[in-house]
Formats: C-alpha cells, sequence, structure tokens
C-alpha cells in the first residue's frame, strides 16, 4: 500500500478528504525498525506522532530496577504518540519494536494546523484519546483487583480471540512471548509468571505444550478471570 491508502486506514485520519492527505502524504517521513529498536524514550521532546505502517510496536515504562510495564501494544495499521500532540507534553512512555515494523512519522505542527482547518480530525482524535484513556483505566483496574494467575489467563484469553483456532467451547494458539515478555505485560516477574502457569496447569485451566498453548474450558477459564 502506498501512504495515502495507510493513512486512510487509521482512525485518526481516515476522514480527511483526498488534497488534505495529499498534502500530508508528502510529508510523512519514513522509518523502518528491527525488533526491540528503540522509536523514542520517555520524557523525550514530542515532535510528532506515528502510523504504523507494518509490524507492531509496544509503549512501556521502565522502574528504577529497569523492570519494563507495558502499557500498550499497537499493530498496523494505527497511530501511536498522539497524546503530546494535543498537549503539548513529553512522549509519556518509551515505544519499541515488537518485531520489524516501519513507521510513518508526522510532525505535530502538521496535525494541530490540519486540525484547525478540518473539524473531522480533531473529532476522530477526541475519539482516539478516549479509547486511549478506557485502555488505561483497564491495565490500572487489571494491575490492582486481579491476582497474576488472572492478569495471565486474561491476556490469555485476548490472544486466543485475537489468533486462536478451536471449536467453540476449547481454543489453542501459539505463544510468541517468553516468560519475561509476559510478566512485563502483566505487572510482575518472570518467577511468578512461571509458578502461576504451573498452577493454572495443574487446575486444568490450561495446557501447555512447547509454545502452544490450549484452553480446553473456555467457560472455565472466564470464571477463573472473575
Amino acid at each position: 500500500m502506498d501512504r495515502i491508502e495507510i493513512l486512510v486506514k487509521t482512525e485518526l485520519f481516515g476522514q480527511l478528504d483526498g488534497p488534505v492527505l495529499d498534502v500530508l502524504a508528502s510529508r510523512v517521513v519514513e522509518k523502518r525498525l528491527d525488533r526491540n529498536e528503540i522509536l523514542f524514550l520517555a520524557g523525550d521532546p514530542a515532535a510528532g506522532l506515528y502510523v504504523i505502517a507494518e509490524g507492531s510496536l509496544r509503549a512501556y515504562r521502565s522502574g528504577p530496577d529497569g523492570r519494563e510495564q507495558v502499557i500498550h501494544v499497537e499493530r498496523a495499521i494505527t497511530t501511536v504518540a498522539e497524546v503530546p500532540v494535543f498537549d503539548e507534553g513529553n512522549y509519556p512512555s518509551t515505544v519499541a519494536a515488537e518485531e520489524p515494523s516501519r513507521v510513518f512519522f508526522i510532525a505535530k505542527e502538521d496535525i494541530r494546523s490540519i486540525s484547525t482547518k478540518h473539524p473531522q480530525l480533531a473529532l476522530a482524535a477526541t475519539k482516539l484519546l478516549a479509547t486511549r484513556l478506557r485502555k488505561c483505566a483497564e491495565l490500572v483496574e487489571t494491575l490492582s483487583l486481579r491476582e497474576v494467575g488472572q492478569r495471565i489467563a486474561k491476556f490469555i484469553l485476548e490472544e486466543a480471540g485475537r489468533r486462536g483456532s478451536g471449536d467453540g467451547n476449547s481454543i489453542s494458539f501459539v505463544q510468541e512471548l517468553t516468560h519475561s515478555q509476559l510478566a512485563a505485560r502483566i505487572g510482575t516477574v518472570r518467577e511468578v509468571v512461571t509458578r502461576s502457569i504451573l498452577r493454572m496447569q495443574a487446575a486444568g485451566l490450561v495446557d501447555v505444550s512447547g509454545k502452544t498453548i490450549n484452553v480446553p474450558d473456555i467457560q472455565a477459564l472466564r470464571r477463573y478471570i472473575g
């Protein structure tokens, strides 16, 4: 897909007129990232936002001990780093590539200029930022109110729903994350993840064979999550 086709597929720019998209596409700066390559750091001055054209990016914060807490993962085709474009602050989190990725950089001056002339962009931005806020609220709820096993179960159900296969009662998928990476997603450490998964296997909630995770009873796992 060319730049305009990709911009049209995003929630933020999808409602813009052809001539406006032409101008925006002409100002795009393209960049390719290797897996785990950092795009920007939390606290860096925000010059603009990025469109994920290919691949996926993770946004995270690092604690004083170096441990990561993943805030969210975004996959092509969507945008990241919208917040500082509109509040004029710094980037709120570090963003790195989950896999080899291609991104488009768009300067915040261009976006703000278009927003003043095209209300549909401002409305789309409002909706997108509201979605981000809801996701952050869900993350806070998960970290504060659920046990580690429940967090893992919730993650497994989400991944199974996104790329699993099954008969409706059971479902399986290939888990691409290591226990350390999974720990960063759910706010704990690798050792606790390993122990929790072993307990879930002993309870018959999941069956792990190599990288394949099978959920024999989806409803039972949902009840476990609560």
